[in-house]
């Protein structure tokens, strides 16, 4: 190899390894390792900056505010209200919740659809006395599912459209992965309905002492004058439903563990753990006040709600503790409990270094979930009780606009990404959506990523080192011809995919899989659709894509726990793809 395949080759482990360490974000990491390629000679300006002309970013931003615009108005209220009904056994409901979820996500970011399910998901499992871990999991995997239905439907398709068609090849037709995509997902919920009953635990437990189950939220509360000199018993907080009191502390002294006959003394500090509606229902125990209780006291009392919400891969608050960040003041709210998945959390809420995942309880002000939703800061917002939304005014308009949005680009009347952004113009020029929301609405980390990648990727076809890598993947895999080459490419992305973010794994290896196909003579479109659909299926852990960090707190999983579902969806992605791709898109 020459240096410049050798220096790019070095540059892209680098960004590996940065992203999976989580270093720096995907955005830093990728337009880093632009920056050297292109300092290096490797790249030329033009190449550095292609991904900016290209017309995946700006699709992806314009989607990204039609979906601010569905769910501001509610658009989505008739199918928040319909997937559920009535508890006729775990299969039913199942089927009820991932068909129309596939179906809604096929055409629209399934970021919004997760958002609006997951809570009313929560409370309908909580009315019923089921567990919500046997239903968001799925609701995140079918929404995944649904993204490989059409081109829109996820933005690794409209990235790897995109640099197939920088690369001199057709883009993708607006149905033309559907041939693949939609078999993948009906027999994705065929899957999930099958095996998700027998292998999602239950991630709860009818016994307080069985605490390993619980879906356990950490809360600290202070003993008033009134309950000074009562036992623990005395005051009620022994046999508490759902919720236990871990330890108390006095004067800097734990005492732990605690027992009924444990007298309590004024200001003592009292940990308790439990689930997440008994932890809220604490702030009114006589007797108790919540540790938090000046800060809370400087909020609004009646215009103050609970929240629920779940810490993003790309916050700021991962890694440090909510003292440090200045929760209060940055956020305008306050945490009064936390969730770890399958840990227990035994330090103050203040001193909790936070981690990706973890779910906050929050008190802030009625505006408060709007003002955050959109942000990097939080994977997921939902209104503890939350009522099912209701459509509002907009809500038909909004709708129309997306139909029509889809119809357009579906027909070839116009490409993608000028429907999309007609679709955007149309809810801003309207105020369907401000300016300034839409603004908050775009992820520029995702788009600057992208657009990021696209450099990185010219540097693996000028320095020669896509070149290479087909031929030595050619000499491990060219035995068993083509089929074997295509089988290598998909693997690849896969466990790629699961370490990186989907859209940068599918942007590595496509400058691979189309040089594979040119050295052997083979149907570039075949590996492209590969690539696509296997970066865009990301089933193996929470933090591998964000419906499924979404649900990852909500639902009270442990981190393997998705393998649980998730390895049996790979492997059939994998096979249906090795089978069916040079069946559709000959070899």
């Amino acid at each position: 190899m020459t240096w410049q395949a050798w220096l790019t080759l070095v540059v892209i482990v680098a960004i590996v390894v940065v992203l999976v360490r989580d270093l720096l974000s995907p955005a830093a990491a990728m337009g880093s390792g632009a920056v050297v390629l292109l300092a290096a000679g490797v790249i030329t300006p033009a190449q550095a900056l292609s991904g900016f002309a290209n017309p995946a970013p700006a699709t992806i931003a314009a989607l990204y505010i039609v979906a601010a615009a569905i769910s501001k108005t509610g658009a989505l209220a008739p199918l928040v209200r319909g997937v559920l009904g009535e508890d006729r056994g775990t299969r039913s409901v199942l089927l009820r919740l991932t068909t129309p979820t596939v179906a809604a996500s096929s055409f629209m970011n399934n970021t919004p659809i997760v958002a609006m399910l997951t809570p009313q998901v929560e409370r309908w499992a909580r009315v019923r006395g089921r567990s919500p871990s046997k239903f968001l999991m799925p609701l995140s995997f079918a929404a995944i599912l649904g993204g490989v239905v059409t081109l829109m439907g996820t933005a690794t398709n409209i990235v790897v459209s995109g640099l197939l068609e920088s690369d001199g090849f057709a883009p993708f037709g607006f149905f033309e992965i559907s041939r693949i995509g939609l078999p993948i997902a009906l027999v994705g919920i065929a899957t999930i309905v099958l095996l998700a009953p027998k292998v999602l635990p239950e991630r709860r437990s009818p016994s307080v002492a069985d605490d390993e189950e619980f879906r356990q939220f950490n809360m600290t509360m202070r003993v008033l004058p009134d309950i000074d000199g009562q036992t623990v018993g005395a005051a009620g907080l022994r046999h508490l439903s759902g919720v236990f009191l871990a330890q108390v502390e006095r004067s800097g002294e734990l005492i732990t563990p605690v027992g009924h006959d444990t007298v309590l003394r004024t200001d003592d500090v009292l940990r308790f753990v439990g689930r997440v509606d008994q932890v809220v229902d604490l702030e009114s125990m006589p007797g108790l006040v919540s540790t938090e209780d000046s800060q809370v006291a400087m909020l609004d009392a009646q215009q103050v709600t609970h929240y629920e919400a779940v810490v993003g891969t790309s916050s700021p608050l991962v890694g440090v503790t909510l003292r440090d960040t200045g929760f209060r003041s940055r956020y305008q709210a306050v945490v009064t409990a936390i969730h770890r998945a399958g840990q227990r959390i035994d330090a103050k809420l203040g001193d909790v270094v936070l981690q990706v995942g973890d779910t906050l309880v929050v008190i802030g002000d009625r505006d408060w979930s709007r003002r955050w939703k959109e942000r990097s800061d939080f994977a997921l917002i939902a209104t503890l009780d939350a009522a099912p939304p209701v459509a509002g005014r907009r809500a038909a308009f909004t709708t129309l606009i997306v139909a029509g949005m889809v119809i357009l680009a579906a027909t070839g009347v116009v490409p993608l990404i000028t429907a999309a952004l007609l679709g955007a113009a149309a809810f801003v020029a309207t105020r369907t959506v401000t300016p300034s929301e839409a603004r908050t609405a775009v992820d520029f980390d995702v788009i600057i990523t992208i657009a990021a990648a696209f450099g990185v990727a010219a540097g693996l076809h000028s320095s020669g080192l896509a070149e290479t890598t087909a031929k030595g993947l050619i000499g491990v895999l060219g035995g068993i011809g083509g089929v074997g080459a295509l089988a290598g490419v998909i693997i690849a992305t896969v466990l790629l995919k699961e370490i990186i973010t989907n859209n940068a794994a599918a942007l590595m290896i496509l400058p691979l899989a189309l040089a594979t196909a040119a050295e052997l003579g083979l149907n570039p479109r075949t590996f492209a659709f590969g690539v696509a659909v296997a970066a865009a299926t990301p089933f193996l852990t929470p933090i591998g894509y964000q419906t499924n960090l979404m649900v990852y707190g909500p639902g009270g999983y442990r981190f393997t726990d998705y393998l649980r579902l998730g390895i049996p969806l790979t492997v059939v992605v994998i096979v249906m793809l090795i089978v069916g791709l040079p069946i559709l898109w000959p070899l």
